[in-house]
């Protein structure tokens, strides 16, 4: 029994410290270059963790931790994919950029349905919106 505990604390730490690099990356972007025997499966545009507490393990950026949130809250109901411009593409017919109150719509400009859900704001105007909206998707 005491081989099985010391087993089970040292797999923890293990595990534990994998997060701690996960999170400190995320959104991770794979190199499927370099993984041999992967090449038949689709290389993923970007890989969140589905729940933002598993950030804190370490020192999250705060652009991430927008990203995950949304991506969570909005994938419950709805079809999200990574695309070229902008954070996720909703149903692939909203495009959304994920931000700060201060975020512009530079990346999005010419981008028809396309939103920016912006942080620190209470009132949304035109097509930016308070970011906390996404938490009603639930």
């Amino acid at each position: 029994m005491a081989i099985y505990s010391s087993l089970i604390g040292l797999s923890i730490k293990k595990l534990k410290s994998l997060l701690k690099v996960i999170s400190a990356s995320v959104p991770f972007v794979p190199d499927m270059k370099s993984s041999k025997g992967l090449g038949s499966i689709e290389k993923p545009e970007k890989i969140y963790l589905d729940n933002t507490h598993l950030l804190f393990t370490s020192k999250a950026d705060i652009g991430t931790i927008r990203e995950t949130f949304s991506m969570n809250q909005a994938s419950k109901e709805y079809e999200l994919i990574a695309p070229k411009q902008g954070d996720f593409l909703v149903d692939e017919q909203y495009l959304f950029e994920v931000g700060g109150k201060n975020k512009s719509f530079k990346q999005i400009k010419d981008v028809n349905n396309s939103f920016i859900a912006s942080d620190d704001i209470e009132i949304g105007f035109g097509n930016k919106i308070p970011f906390w909206l996404f938490g009603f998707l639930y």
